[in-house]
């Protein structure tokens, strides 16, 4: 079983797209190549339910909106790393996400870069025969790097442009009659945020949102078929943040994000007298189209109308409260409907900062029948030097 379900992790990034039958049966789950990018690696947002916009900004911020950091210290540097499903799979079999992020103010902190690497391991996937009979075994592996510039538009808000390379190597050999290989793409994010403090008084509470597109960029292929090409995760992230009792021994700060994917919905497709699909499309759009296009067509093209567009959002809400800036306790859950990924769970996070030193651990409980994230912890381990922030 164990086995079963790690090939199946990898059947689902080779495939990228759901076949017509389950589309059929009414699967209305997007599917995406190198879904990968849509994983928070932060221990730190992730106690807050990935609610990660409001937070106060630091080295992380590059992954969710990178246009926080000119409004972060001067700089830092952080990794992260999360035992990926560690109750599901065996020694061999562990999956693991690693990620690495630094940044560097420099223009009075009007301006900034960012560097940053995020790196997923699948551990051993073992395929065999009808007969139980191993055929190979594989690595899969996947990895993504980032750089970043943010500039600051006035006081109050600021910009940021990312470029990123993706490699994603799911698998080689022959699956379902099409020769797999390894999958490259480029995409970019466009980030915007504006962070402000009540009576513009920086002693005062602090109230902070922030518009972020990311993963925009070509389609990824991991067969010789030019016709399957997948769409990369473009996603779009909306949501903020309020810090209230700001004072020297107390902080609260809560957090709301939300998200939408910004690729096809899949369509319903004709089935024979068989039951099998025709591949004649009876209601929605067709998917076969360019990045560009699907930036605008995705909020409209699902073929339940208006009811399965709002479906396709995702909700995210946390709470994190600080001591002293030096203890941190955090909560949230996560929101995705059940046709659409049924990823449902609560959160919790603690962390501690000591002299720009700062240590944060997540814990994932998921509140629905999925395996996603199942008891998933998070760690971030970051270094942040010279303090801006009020």
């Amino acid at each position: 079983m164990k086995k079963n379900f790690t090939l199946w992790l990898c059947a689902i990034g080779l495939l990228a797209h759901p076949p017509l039958s389950a589309q059929v049966k009414g699967i209305k789950a997007i599917n995406t190549g190198a879904a990968f990018l849509l994983v928070n690696p932060d221990a730190r947002s992730s106690g807050t339910g990935d609610a990660m916009t409001g937070l106060e900004a630091d080295a992380n911020s590059l992954f969710g909106n990178a246009a926080k950091i000119v409004f972060a210290d001067n700089w830092g540097v952080s990794a992260s790393y999360a035992p990926w499903m560690w109750d599901l799979n065996n020694n061999d079999q562990r999956t693991n996400l690693g990620y690495l992020a630094g940044y560097k103010n420099f223009k009075d902190n009007t301006e900034a870069i960012g560097v940053s690497m995020r790196y997923f391991s699948n551990g051993t996937i073992i395929f065999r025969d009808d007969n139980g009979t191993e055929l190979q075994r594989y690595k899969p592996r996947e990895y993504a790097i980032d750089a970043t510039y943010a500039r600051k538009l006035g006081a109050r808000y600021s910009l940021a442009i990312t470029l990123r390379y993706i490699r994603s190597d799911l698998g080689q050999g022959s699956f379902n009659g099409l020769q797999q290989k390894p999958a490259s793409a480029f995409a970019g994010d466009i980030g915007f945020y504006s962070q402000n403090y009540g009576k513009s008084d920086p002693a005062g509470n602090r109230y902070s949102w922030g518009i972020a597109f990311t993963n925009i960029g070509t389609k990824v292929n991991y067969t010789d078929d030019n016709d399957r090409k997948a769409f990369l995760p473009a996603n779009l992230r909306i949501g903020g943040g309020y810090t209230f009792v700001n004072t020297e021994e107390h902080q609260f700060t809560v957090l709301a994000d939300v998200n939408k994917l910004l690729i096809p919905t899949p369509p319903i497709y004709a089935v024979d007298g068989s039951g099998q699909p025709t591949g004649e499309i009876i209601d929605g759009k067709d998917p076969n189209r360019s990045m560009t296009e699907s930036l605008f067509t995705s909020f409209w093209d699902a073929p339940g109308g208006f009811q399965e567009e709002i479906r396709e959002f995702t909700a995210a809400g946390g709470l994190e409260y600080a001591y002293q800036r030096q203890l941190f306790i955090r909560t949230g859950y996560f929101y995705e409907h059940p046709q659409k990924g049924y990823r449902q769970h609560f959160s919790a996070g603690i962390g501690t900062r000591i002299k720009g030193v700062s240590l944060d651990m997540a814990y994932i409980m998921p509140t629905a029948n999925s395996l996603y994230q199942r008891k998933t912890l998070k760690f971030s381990l970051a270094y942040h030097f010279g303090n801006t922030r009020p």
